[in-house]
């Protein structure tokens, strides 16, 4: 078990990240970053943009190290795009690799334990350059977090929790 800090939630009904990166994203609605999430075994977490689509089952959730952000100047960890920010736990350890499956791990920030099913990487796209910093792209090549199916029904705050693996 590791004690871990969930840094940022964020819920968007919408992408961001639409056209081309030198145009600029278009604003988030407000609500975006949120306080707490409610968490859908099987759907994602409500209110998101990849809630309960077909398309999205094993990628309903992504969760991220805030760690990957350090080398680049510690930006807002919601302009990464991912919905679990963690510091404290190398969430990309997580991730399926070629002939294995991902971990199964759980987060508690106090209102029980909910478990994800980790499933492909995560990764950056060119975005990153324009909404990060330059040279964020590349430098999270191999950091981007993991794409996540929740397991259970729960909630999830910002603030203290503990990871589980296994």
């Amino acid at each position: 078990m590791a004690e871990v800090e969930i840094v940022a939630l964020l819920v968007s009904p919408v992408h961001a990240f639409e056209g081309r990166p030198a145009d600029g994203p278009r604003p988030d609605p407000a609500g975006a970053g949120v306080e707490s999430v409610t968490v859908r075994a099987g759907l994602g977490l409500v209110g998101d943009r990849f809630f309960n689509r077909p398309a999205h089952r094993t990628a309903a959730v992504t969760v991220f190290a805030a760690e990957s952000l350090d080398g680049l100047g510690r930006p807002d960890p919601l302009l990464a795009r991912r919905n679990i920010v963690l510091r404290g736990f190398p969430v990309d350890d997580l991730a399926a690799r070629r002939g294995q499956a991902g971990a199964v791990f759980s987060l508690d920030s106090g209102d029980g334990p909910v478990r994800f099913q980790a499933h492909r990487p995560a990764h950056p796209c060119a975005w990153m350059d324009a909404v990060l910093a330059p040279g964020a792209f590349k430098a999270l090549r191999g950091h981007g977090g993991v794409r996540c199916t929740p397991l259970d029904d729960g909630v999830l705050r910002l603030g203290a929790a503990k990871l589980e693996v296994g």
